[in-house]
């Protein structure tokens, strides 16, 4: 990097800073906390001034939102959308990749303002999940498509919280109840 590369303290400014500032916070809010992670600590590992970060966004609640927006956008399309598995195997593959740390039920507990850009963000992703899971029931014959996306979320978001708690995987155990709810509610000829 040459002198002109760096800013005022010899941190690298200009390109890439948004990024920079995006990948820090990957980096630092899973392993120390959204509370716990300051904005000097942020500026630190991306290499950028507190000035550099303010120019990319609002603030660190706006980093906050845009640091979820980049974890799922398009709601785990690599399930959703795939058309060589049945809907009842694509409900059932959730739980064989979801994130045993989920990053939106962190930052919903971390944060107590409901009106917080990333608290906002993260509720409309887990309805958005939510409604994924009951398209994706419809489209396999459930007989009631919206209480079981429901009962699929709410099983996964208690799989992930208690894997969090007790630092354990709890996914085998949630896959295997998801199981019984996905055959009791899809036709026979789907199961």
């Amino acid at each position: 990097m040459t002198e002109l590369e760096k800013g005022p303290r010899g941190l690298r400014s200009g390109r890439g800073a948004r990024e920079r500032l995006l990948s820090a916070s990957q980096q630092l809010f899973p392993d120390q906390g959204i509370n716990c992670t300051g904005v000097d600590q942020l500026c630190a590992v991306a290499g950028v001034s507190k000035r550099t970060l303010y120019q990319h966004f609002d603030g660190k609640d706006e980093l906050i939102a845009e640091y979820l927006r980049r974890f799922d956008p398009d709601i785990l399309p690599e399930v959703f959308d795939r058309s060589d598995l049945t809907p009842r195997e694509r409900l059932l593959a959730i739980f064989d990749i979801h994130s045993p740390l989920c990053p939106f039920i962190g930052a919903a507990v971390e944060i107590q303002d409901p009106g917080h850009p990333a608290r906002v963000f993260a509720r409309t992703y887990k309805e958005g999940f939510a409604a994924r899971l009951a398209d994706t029931a419809r489209e396999g014959g459930a007989t009631n498509p919206e209480q079981l996306g429901e009962q699929l979320a709410l099983l996964l978001d208690g799989a992930s919280a208690r894997s969090r708690v007790l630092n354990t995987d709890t996914f085998a155990t949630a896959a295997a109840i998801a199981v019984v709810l996905i055959d009791d509610a899809l036709p026979k000829a789907s199961a």
